[in-house]
């Protein structure tokens, strides 16, 4: 089975994101406005056991941190993708480096670039409009975030939550 590791934004967020994404993403209907901490792996039953104990250890090291979305941008020219472009953190960073280790041991395929899709595969033309237009508008949105989720896919492409596991020790709570 095919799995992620995504932060889901506030309600606040997710309703921005998705006013664009309505139009412009494709996957609009696959998967709520997220932030890809581990990009789609496989996995069977026994090795998501070990995963999810994990998962739980990490979420155990990590404290609330905020996330800060502050402009639109583009992975153009290498892909026509726009997105939230989010501040990158040291927490942030810290968790996405561990979605890489242990159990989760594999190399990212691409750098880290803390973002929310708004837009993909998008013609040139109207990659450069949209983006264009976006780029006057004026972002600036700052949230805690205290949980992150493992997602797996469903047979008709759609990702639904596994589980999520809460940020900072348990003993703090």
């Amino acid at each position: 089975m095919k799995y992620g590791i995504v932060l889901f934004p506030s309600k606040k967020l997710q309703d921005i994101a998705n006013s664009y994404r309505k139009r412009y993403d494709p996957h609009y209907a696959l998967v709520p406005p997220h932030l890809t901490l581990k990009s789609a792996f496989d996995a069977d039953e026994s090795e998501i056991k070990s995963i999810t104990r994990e998962l739980r250890q990490i979420a155990k090291q990590v404290k609330p941190f905020t996330l800060s979305v502050y402009k639109f941008s583009s992975f153009s020219p290498v892909n026509n993708v726009i997105y939230l472009k989010v501040n990158p953190t040291e927490p942030l960073h810290s968790l996405h480096e561990m979605m890489h280790k242990g159990a989760l041991e594999s190399e990212p395929e691409y750098a880290f670039v803390p973002h929310i899709t708004i837009g993909q595969k998008l013609s040139d033309d109207e990659h450069s409009d949209v983006l264009g237009q976006l780029k006057m508008l004026d972002i600036k949105h700052e949230e805690e975030i205290d949980r992150f989720h493992i997602l797996y896919q469903l047979e008709n492409g759609s990702w639904t939550v596994y589980e999520t596991f809460l940020l900072g020790d348990d003993e703090d709570c």
